[in-house]
């Protein structure tokens, strides 16, 4: 019996009719092609895709990131993607609330609600969902540090409008261990901040099904400056830490692997990225299976998110980020993503007018329904040179986990803690910067618009402004919060948070949710975990 013949039979009980689709020109198409016994999409190690039907049954997500000023800002832009056609959606905190401070911190003067939105209290995450249902819309929030507590708050809100957490779906980024590899918005040391991640890891494990609780990320990584081999290797290395943090906390790892998300950059190299995407569910179904003993399909299947590379986009001809969104994003799509955030092209100028978001979504919705890539599951799957490039990216990061294995004396878990606290991962994406800048600035790399082609460029578009209006109004309603609520039970509440958070046997999440209902601040609760964690201040590489 081939292999293909498994797949019909895989693909023939996907819940979803197939009916059928025919190029623009009306030649009928499989929705699959390949030799009868290779491999093939649902089939281990899913190289070509981690279901049977992919997209001719079910579309990708189309999940558009979104985030500015108050919650109720951000909360009309929501409904705007959702009227727009947009499938799910992802919440963007301003830069405050990223790094667990309250709105009246003298540190954020200035920065609240500028880069996202501003997320103070339990009411502001009420007004941020206000009008959408929880149950039928799935929400994907990109938030690390303070990761426990914007959960806390999400199921605290689903709570009062009647949505059992069980039935709540969606992601929360909760990927500590880039922080400190990238993107720096840390705030603890590594350790108990690992130990956070799998308290939330074990309460979703336990109390929310639908739910994924951690979203590694190859996203930032790749942002700060990393080539695409380390991009996927420092972000399945992760990964791999994770899974041992879990186990180790008495998890058993097909009880919670299923529901591991990943989220990847979708640069601009195309067949690149699309080797990247091809090679990590490779690895991962073959590690999850031979190093840590996972049975279940589901957790060897890796899923993932792709977004657009910001760091593409350019000031200098915006228009032109429309084009590289589009070949990004077709990248993405071909690499078999399972949800997808197009970034706008005014990006590189400002957080995204709502024209330009729309435009962003609209070009998901050109993949989708007109260019025809969406009715063959892993189109490019055979070609000799995708097949090499996805070859390669598996040899490039099974020599960076061979690395970090004997830097944790056989754990990829201390392995990556430790490259963490020598620098090594910061010198390895800041030599991989510097290097592609050189070959910007020497004329090896073309930027169009900025190295070369650089006529036509009038620097005049229309940008969205965050005035400091906003930063008056949250200062005011979070004063209005801490006046109105019962101080003693805050007090109390924020006592049991301290009390446990200094047991690492205990599962710090329902404290923390008790903590929201009682109207604690994001930036209390985070104060009281540095009371018992303490800070974390990076060393430099030498």
């Amino acid at each position: 019996m081939s292999r293909r013949h498994d797949w019909e039979r895989a693909y023939s009980a996907a819940k979803t009719p197939d009916t059928g689709a025919e190029t623009m020109s009306g030649v009928p198409l499989d929705a699959v092609y390949g030799d009868p016994d290779g491999e093939f999409p649902g089939q281990y190690p899913f190289t070509r895709g981690p279901y049977a039907s992919m997209y001719r049954q079910k579309l990708w997500t189309m999940r558009m990131f979104a985030g500015f000023g108050t919650a109720e800002d951000t909360n009309t832009r929501f409904h705007e993607l959702l009227r727009a056609g947009g499938t799910g959606l992802s919440v963007a905190f301003d830069l405050p609330t990223l790094m667990g401070r309250d709105s009246d911190d003298p540190l954020c003067l200035g920065e609240v609600g500028r880069s996202g939105v501003a997320v103070d209290t339990l009411a502001d995450m009420v007004d941020l969902f206000a009008g959408i249902d929880l149950a039928s819309v799935t929400t994907s929030m990109t938030i690390n540090s303070p990761a426990i507590i914007l959960m806390a708050m999400y199921v605290a809100v689903a709570e009062k409008s009647g949505v059992p957490r069980a039935a709540l779906g969606g992601t929360i980024q909760n990927d500590i261990l880039k922080e400190y590899q990238a993107q720096k918005e840390f705030i603890f040391p590594p350790r108990p901040s690992v130990r956070l991640v799998t308290d939330v890891v074990r309460f979703c494990t336990a109390e929310m099904p639908r739910f994924h609780p951690l979203s590694i990320s190859g996203y930032h990584i790749r942002e700060a400056g990393s080539t695409a081999a380390q991009e996927l290797a420092f972000t399945l290395a992760n990964g791999f830490a994770y899974i041992e943090a879990a186990t180790a906390a008495g998890l058993a790892v097909d009880d919670f692997a299923p529901r591991l998300s990943f989220f990847f950059n979708a640069h601009i190299d195309f067949f690149e990225e699309i080797g990247k995407y091809r090679a990590a569910r490779r690895i991962w179904a073959r590690w999850l299976r031979d190093r840590y003993g996972a049975v279940a399909e589901r957790s060897l299947q890796l899923r993932f998110h792709t977004q657009t590379a910001g760091v593409s986009l350019t000031a200098q001809q915006p228009e032109l980020n429309v084009a590289r969104v589009a070949l990004e994003a077709l990248a993405g799509v071909m690499g078999g993503t399972q949800s997808l955030h197009t970034d706008s092209f005014d990006e590189a100028l400002a957080l995204p007018t709502e024209k330009a978001a729309r435009i962003a979504l609209r070009t998901q919705q050109v993949i989708a329904f007109e260019t025809g890539v969406a009715s063959v599951a892993d189109p490019l799957g055979g070609s000799h040179y995708v097949e090499w490039m996805t070859d390669e990216m598996e040899r490039q990061a099974e020599k960076i986990f061979t690395h970090l294995d004997e830097r944790g004396d056989g754990s990829i878990l201390e392995g990556v803690n430790r490259a963490i606290e020598d620098g090594w991962f910061c010198g390895q994406i800041a030599d991989a910067a510097h290097e592609f800048e050189r070959r910007l600035n020497d004329g090896r790399r073309v930027l169009v618009g900025v190295t070369r082609f650089t006529e036509g460029d009038d620097g005049d578009s229309d940008t969205l402004y965050i005035g400091g209006d906003v930063e008056d109004v949250q200062r005011k309603r979070l004063a209005t919060a801490k006046r109105n609520r019962d101080a003693p039970a805050v007090e109390r509440v924020l006592g049991r948070v301290r009390t446990d958070a200094s047991d690492p046997e205990i599962n710090v999440m329902p404290a923390v949710l008790e903590a929201v209902r009682a109207e604690a601040t994001l930036g209390e609760i985070i104060t009281t975990f540095e009371g018992v964690f303490g800070t974390w201040v990076e060393k430099a590489q030498v």
